[in-house]
């Protein structure tokens, strides 16, 4: 089994790096590049192309610097 990394970006997206499947609600999936090694996954809900980040982010005023542990 592949592993699956995602990566918190400060002030952006979160990177999905590996295989993986996006579903809708409807349990439709979205269209994913498997040639691609990372998919960026909006988190600011300005993207013209949500759920996948469109850069929007950059110019909207989207602040996030998660960090683990306590």
């Amino acid at each position: 089994m592949s592993e699956v990394t995602i990566r918190c970006r400060d002030n952006g997206p979160f990177l999905v790096e590996g295989p993986v499947t996006v579903v809708d609600a409807d349990g439709n999936r979205f269209e994913v590049n498997p040639d691609k090694p990372a998919i960026a996954l909006c988190r600011c809900g300005s993207s013209a192309n949500r759920p996948f980040c469109d850069g929007a982010h950059k110019s909207c005023g989207f602040e996030s610097a998660e960090r683990a542990g306590g």
